[in-house]
């Protein structure tokens, strides 16, 4: 029998090929996402640290400029905040996407696999049906010879 071959094996390449390329693709966007969270929490750490200064500046008491320019430092940095706050929840929306089209991907994928393996399968039964046929006709003939070599 000849060996097994699966016809949309190509199909099943190209569609690995797609989620492959996917898979990385989503995985530059969670480096991404990570990378701002981290942005983010520098950010916050920095924002803390003015405050801080601010906070020591009122106990020790400090000329009225001074205290403008923490107010103005403190300010621009919760803004600042807000909008890494605003382009992190724009990378989120993209990674929750491309998990999506992973989850397409990975689906559409599966399914050409299984019908491989039940293909597989398939040839698999065939072979060993044609094996067992091979065999009972094979056990029958050296039978049917030794008969006739009793006999004659």
């Amino acid at each position: 029998m000849k060996r097994f071959e699966y016809r949309l094996e190509t199909v099943l390449g190209y569609k690995t090929q797609v989620l492959d390329n996917l898979k990385t693709e989503h995985a530059a966007i969670m480096q991404n996402v990570n990378r701002k969270k981290e942005e983010i929490r520098g950010l916050k750490q920095e924002l803390t640290g003015y405050e801080a200064g601010f906070d020591e500046l009122k106990v020790a008491g400090a000329p009225i400029e001074n205290y403008r320019l923490f107010d103005l430092c403190i300010g621009r940095m919760e803004k600042i905040i807000d909008e890494e706050k605003e382009r992190l929840s724009v990378l989120k929306k993209q990674e929750n996407e491309k998990k999506q089209e992973v989850i397409e991907a990975k689906v559409d994928t599966s399914r050409f696999e299984k019908l491989k393996d039940r293909k597989l399968r398939e040839y698999q039964k065939a072979v060993a049906r044609a094996d067992e046929t091979f065999i009972e006709e094979f056990v029958s003939g050296v039978a049917i010879r030794t008969r006739h070599q009793h006999r004659g």
